[in-house]
């Protein structure tokens, strides 16, 4: 997948890869969730007490604050940063009854890093990437609990919502079980 950010640098899965292939050590960030546990957000910046939890629903009611923890990593020196989609995909999102909006919160989760991401390759030139981060949700093939028919499709809803908002790769990430990955 090739893209070309605001200054005008191409940036794609294959430029990711050959930075790792030359001995480019690349790091990448992490803990977005617990970084978004340092803001004191409310309920209400969640969209209320339903979605409680839903780290998602922060992508569409507070992208500042989702970018402001981008900015967080870049600043300490990451090439990579992940996207806020740990669970943004249907099956996750179905406990607060909003699988539906699995696509559009994934490509805003996606669209913010990339913002994010252009801003800083922008005001130095380095190359960065934005990795889109697929969580394992919190239903299992290997233990019965979703087919993985089922599990493919969501994931597939997330990976295109990824990929259209902006992530140059697709990060598949915390899985305990291979045969879920």
């Amino acid at each position: 997948m090739e893209k070309t950010d605001a200054s005008g640098q191409r940036q794609t899965m294959s430029a990711y890869l050959d930075a790792v292939e030359s001995g480019q050590i690349m790091i990448l960030d992490g803990a977005t969730g617990t970084t978004l546990q340092r803001f004191g957000l409310s309920l209400d910046d969640f969209g209320g007490p339903s979605f409680e939890g839903c780290n998602e629903m922060l992508n569409v009611l507070r992208p500042d604050v989702v970018a402001d923890v981008h900015r967080s990593f870049f600043d300490v020196g990451v090439d990579t940063t992940e996207t806020n989609t740990f669970g943004a995909f249907p099956v996750p999102l179905a406990e607060y009854d909003i699988a539906e909006r699995a696509y559009e919160l994934a490509a805003a989760g996606a669209a913010i890093a990339r913002r994010v991401t252009d801003e800083y390759i922008e005001a130095d030139g380095r190359r960065r990437f934005v990795a889109g981060s697929m969580g394992p949700g919190t239903k299992f093939a290997s233990l019965g609990q979703i087919s993985y028919a089922d599990l493919r499709d969501g994931y597939e809803i997330e990976a295109a919502g990824l990929l259209d908002g902006g992530a140059d790769l697709l990060l598949v990430e915390t899985q305990f079980d291979l045969l879920g990955a």
